[in-house]
């Protein structure tokens, strides 16, 4: 099965734009530390509009990304992510091809 990726757009509040990286540095170095099944797993910033984020991320699997979205950190971080965004965050879905 080919792994499956997202690509989550995130607008924050400029007030707490400070706050969104802190929370998503955290995120991205427990994903790197504990999710060997996670290939991928980047925070960017806009080079024109610093309240805009992408978050890129692939897994091996399905499987790999349901423990992502179980794991106990994510639980903790996601919520006061989405307290930091200024409008929904917009989120993608995508299969890696051979």
């Amino acid at each position: 099965m080919s792994g499956k990726s997202f690509i989550a757009e995130l607008r924050c509040k400029p007030e707490s734009r400070q706050r969104l990286i802190d929370l998503q540095v955290e995120l991205k170095a427990l994903v790197v530390e504990q999710e060997p099944d996670a290939l991928v797993y980047e925070l960017l910033q806009s080079d024109d509009d610093p309240d805009l984020f992408m978050v890129v991320a692939t897994f091996t699997d399905d499987a790999a990304f349901d423990a992502h979205m179980s794991i106990d950190f994510h639980d903790r971080l996601v919520p006061p992510i989405l307290e930091c965004l200024a409008e929904d965050m917009k989120l993608s879905f995508f299969r890696s091809l051979p």
